[in-house]
Formats: C-alpha cells, sequence, structure tokens
C-alpha cells in the first residue's frame, strides 16, 4: 500500500499510500444504499435516485465520506507495513482519486534512544529519624481525632471554643452588606474574621448582648470597608468546647490493640519510621531517575508529549468523574481555561515521556526477559487494584503493552540495585 517515504528530520516521514479503487466504489455503494432515502431528486420517487444523480445534485458527499471511512480502515494496516514504532499520524491529504486513491500523510516515529552509565549511579539517601518530639505530635493528633465537643454555660468564651452567635455589623453607623448573620457557628482563634474580631468575643458569655469594635484591614476586597472602623453588635446562643481523653493506658486500651500508653507509643514510633523510610526510598527513587533523565540522548517529537498531556488531563477527568464533577465544573470553581491547565501538566508529561524512553532502551540493552508468569502476575495486579475480573483486564490492556510496562520496571530494578546511595551532604 506505501507507494513512497521521504524522511523529513530524525523522526517524521511524508509517506505516500494508495488504496485500491475497488475498494472506494464498495464503501461508496455501501454508504448509497444506507442513506440514498435522505435525499430528495426530482423526477425520482425518494429512495430512487441513482448515485451519480445525487453526487450531482448535492456534491460528492458518498465519495468525500467513503474516502474519509477508507483512510481511516487502512491507516493503521499502513503503519504496520511502514515497519518502525510509530507515535502519531497527522496532517493527510488525498493527493488523487484517479484510479486507486492516494493519501499522503506525515508519519512521527519514535526517536533514536541512547543512554549509558546508568549502573553504578551514585544518589543521597537520607537515613530516617524518629525522634520523641514526632511521636508526641502524633500522639496529640490522635487524641485530638479522638476528641467529644462539650456544650458550656458555666463560663465565658475563651480561644479555641466555637461560639454560636448572631452579628450585625455598622460602618459609620449604617449597616452594610453581607455584615448580617444569625445562628453563626465560630471556633475562636481559626482566623475565619477580620482581625480583632474574634478577640473581641473572648470574655462574653451566652445571653450577652455586646459590641466588637474592629477595624477593616487596608487591602479588603470590599473598598468601600477598606481600612474603615466597624462595629459589630452580638449575641451569643451557644458555647461549646473541645474535650481531650487523658493520654494514658485507658487511652491506649480504647484507640489500639495495646494495653499500656507506653506501648501504644512504640508502635507510633514504628508507623513514622516505616512512613519516613517509604519517603526516603521515594525520594532517593525520584533523584535515581531524574539522574536517567539527564543521562538520555533523544531527539523527542513534541507530539510525544503533548499525547501524554492528553492522558494525564483524561486521568484528571476520570478523578474528577469519580467525585461527582466534570472538568467544566472545576475551570468555573479553580478560573481555569483548558490552555492553563493543560499547561500544569507539561513538566510533568515531559519528565515522563523522557523517563519511559530511557528505561525502555535501558531493558533493552539488558536484554530484560518476561516471562508468561510475570505478565499473568502483572494482570491478576491490575484485576485486584481495579476491583474487575482479570479476564475483562486482559480485553483492556493489550498483552504487548503490559510485557513492556514489566520490562520497564525491571529496568528500574536494574538501576536502582545498581545504584550508590549516601548520605545527604550537610549545608
Amino acid at each position: 500500500m506505501i507507494n513512497n517515504k521521504t524522511q523529513i528530520d530524525a523522526t517524521t516521514y511524508e509517506v505516500e499510500f494508495s488504496v485500491d479503487a475497488q475498494q472506494l466504489q464498495t464503501e461508496k455503494k455501501r454508504l448509497y444504499r444506507a442513506n440514498v432515502a435522505r435525499y430528495n431528486v426530482p423526477g425520482f420517487r425518494k429512495g430512487k435516485a441513482p448515485m451519480n444523480v445525487i453526487e450531482r445534485m448535492y456534491g460528492p458527499v458518498f465519495t468525500q465520506e467513503a474516502v474519509e471511512n477508507l483512510y481511516n480502515k487502512n491507516v493503521d494496516l499502513v503503519v504496520t507495513e511502514f515497519g518502525e514504532e510509530v507515535v502519531d499520524v497527522n496532517s493527510a491529504e488525498v493527493v488523487s482519486l484517479e484510479g486507486d486513491v492516494v493519501y499522503k500523510a506525515k508519519f512521527i516515529t519514535k526517536p533514536e534512544v541512547k543512554i549509558e552509565g546508568y549502573k553504578g549511579l551514585t544518589v543521597e539517601k537520607a537515613e530516617p529519624v524518629v525522634t520523641d518530639e514526632d511521636v508526641e505530635s502524633e500522639l496529640k493528633n490522635i487524641q485530638q481525632r479522638n476528641s467529644r465537643t462539650i456544650d458550656v454555660d458555666d463560663r465565658p468564651a475563651q480561644m479555641d471554643d466555637t461560639v454560636v452567635f448572631d452579628f450585625e455589623g455598622f460602618c459609620g453607623g449604617e449597616a452594610f452588606d453581607g455584615g448580617k448573620a444569625e445562628n453563626y457557628s465560630l471556633k475562636l482563634g481559626s482566623g475565619q474574621f477580620i482581625p480583632g474580631f474574634e478577640e473581641g468575643m473572648v470574655g462574653h458569655s451566652i445571653g450577652e448582648e455586646f459590641d466588637v469594635n474592629v477595624t477593616f484591614p487596608e487591602e479588603y476586597h470590599a473598598e468601600e470597608l477598606a481600612g474603615q472602623p466597624a462595629v459589630f453588635k452580638v449575641t451569643i446562643h451557644q458555647i461549646k468546647m473541645t474535650e481531650l481523653p487523658e493520654l494514658d493506658d485507658e487511652f491506649a486500651k480504647d484507640v489500639s490493640e495495646f494495653d499500656t500508653l507506653a506501648e501504644y507509643k512504640e508502635d507510633i514510633r514504628a508507623d513514622l519510621l516505616r512512613t519516613a523510610e517509604e519517603k526516603a526510598k521515594d525520594d532517593a527513587d525520584n533523584k535515581l531517575m531524574d539522574a536517567l533523565i539527564d543521562l538520555l540522548d533523544a531527539d523527542i517529537p513534541e507530539v510525544m508529549y503533548d499525547k501524554k498531556v492528553d492522558e494525564n488531563v483524561r486521568d484528571f477527568s476520570y478523578r474528577l468523574q469519580s467525585n461527582g464533577m466534570n472538568l467544566d465544573d472545576y475551570f468555573t470553581y479553580t478560573g481555569l481555561d483548558m490552555e492553563s491547565f493543560r499547561g500544569q501538566f507539561r513538566e510533568q508529561a515531559i519528565r515522563q515521556v523522557k523517563l519511559r524512553l530511557a528505561l525502555e532502551k535501558i531493558a533493552e540493552l539488558e536484554a530484560v526477559a518476561v516471562s508468561d508468569e510475570d505478565v499473568e502476575t502483572e494482570y491478576a495486579n491490575l484485576a485486584k487494584n481495579y476491583d474487575i475480573p482479570v479476564d475483562q483486564v486482559k480485553t483492556i490492556v493489550p498483552v504487548e503493552g503490559l510485557r513492556l510496562d514489566v520490562a520497564v520496571e525491571k529496568a528500574v530494578d536494574v538501576v536502582r540495585d545498581s545504584a550508590n546511595y549516601v548520605a545527604p551532604s550537610a549545608e
């Protein structure tokens, strides 16, 4: 089917290929039979006008669609015949309809990749450390999560209390828009209100009516209020406080499988250490992969980055949909548009493409072997992760693509196992 191909640059070819004229006639007849009833032609009953008469009256409607359909049906066959790994086909056009249908398109191929020195790389890896302060901080977080809220009616409001109250604000003796609410709930000290307001609530009791005098910040969003003094008339209806459980052996028994607080602390320490070790490993791996990218020598076509951005955008969109949102909603909330949104993925996409090319080349250079058992294991892992049957995964994920994914993971192990890990240099 390929008539000729001309190399334009390292990864771009102009390819001319043809499709047999008989295929064009067969496709035109199929389209004619499927659509003839849609066309009204004077002198013919509806659905009985000949193809050539319809095209004289309406234009080459069957020919145009047939040409497009033949291209879509045959382009993958041409890519296979081309013989090199094609990452994109674009700029397609029809060169001739005289006899065979002749098309011309640009084929973008995967670049030639070179990489050396990927074994024995030296990267910094931190030694995980968990201090007593880390353990106490995590214990306090757990204590906070197990707290309870109780009503307070025997004392005035204090910082860290949650207060339910009515308020109305006045500036220059006049009430202003947005300055009034009833049964508003506010945690004192949270910084939700303008400076001085929450502090002005402290010391006042349930049922008390009082004024809170404040000054709006100079940079306040409402220009008419910026920098202006104001008074809020306030009435407190409810005061609530957070009661923390005692950190003792009983607490340990309530929230864990341990009988003493000391044992529970040691378990917390072990969990924190595991987390720190995973973070140190991930940080070192990222540095190792960055070092690989620096070693990569390849003339990478821009379309590979664009396609990876497309993939990342689709993944993000799917995650939004799983949470009941779509991209239009997201753009409304964030003020982004598609161009700026895609731009956020650009740097990530460049790194992903470069790293994948580097690892694929390493897998090739190391003659990484992927067994059928490796592939089946990976299919089983995917099925478990997505909670769908293995047979269904196999209909979605092509085996050759999965085999290459496994080879890439093994290439990571080659690099990781040969690396030299050193402690971070003191600054």
